[in-house]
């Protein structure tokens, strides 16, 4: 089946979501500077947040910019991995009330974690429909950002335990190896057309 439907409905999930993320925002219960200094902590796992949604649709732009098709499983890890980060609105506005709270940077951490390893099971399920000559296969094969970004939220979550702000602190990390695409999509994409 064809991907386009897919990559549509991707993109509007992720649209709504980051919509929701905006309007959860507090405004400051007064009109001076001070009142919304009181929110930093808010802004902060805001842009966290909204940083960590950006982040995944430019990479799954990406990762389906070189799949040719996809399958009923590919569907549902998509759909699996939508429903984790379409949680994210509710555990930044937790987090943002409540920075130092263990509940609250465990959800947020386990979230994280959650949609980082169904992320993991999507791309397996998309090299299992490619030929090993694929684009996508070629380029997804080795690749260490996966093991990185799950090997530092589960660091963080242990650390976490014991200062709770730790989790969104390694959150935060983890997303450094995927601010940038993975550029072999692109190197074998710019190969194939040459």
């Amino acid at each position: 089946m064809g991907k386009t439907r897919l990559e549509a409905f991707t993109d509007a999930v992720i649209a709504i979501i980051m919509t929701i993320l905006a309007l959860e925002l507090k405004r400051p219960d007064g009109a001076t500077f001070a009142d919304l200094w009181a929110l930093r902590h808010s802004f902060l796992v805001y842009f966290i947040s909204f940083a960590t949604l950006a982040i995944y649709w430019n990479n799954h732009h990406h990762l389906f910019q070189a799949a040719k098709v996809v399958s009923g499983r590919i569907l549902w890890w998509n759909i699996i991995l939508l429903f984790c980060i379409s949680l994210f609105p509710f555990t930044t506005v937790w987090v943002g009330e409540y920075l130092t709270s263990r509940a609250a940077e465990i959800t947020y951490g386990v979230l994280m974690l959650a949609a980082d390893v169904v992320w993991v099971f999507l791309a397996y399920s998309l090299l299992r429909e490619h030929s090993k000559e694929s684009t996508l296969y070629r380029s997804l094969v080795g690749s260490k950002k996966p093991a990185f970004t799950i090997g530092v939220i589960v660091i963080g979550l242990i650390i976490g335990w014991f200062w709770p702000p730790a989790v969104i602190l390694f959150c935060l990390i983890s997303l450094i190896p995927w601010v940038v695409p993975d550029r072999r999509i692109e190197k074998h994409m710019q190969d194939k057309k040459e």
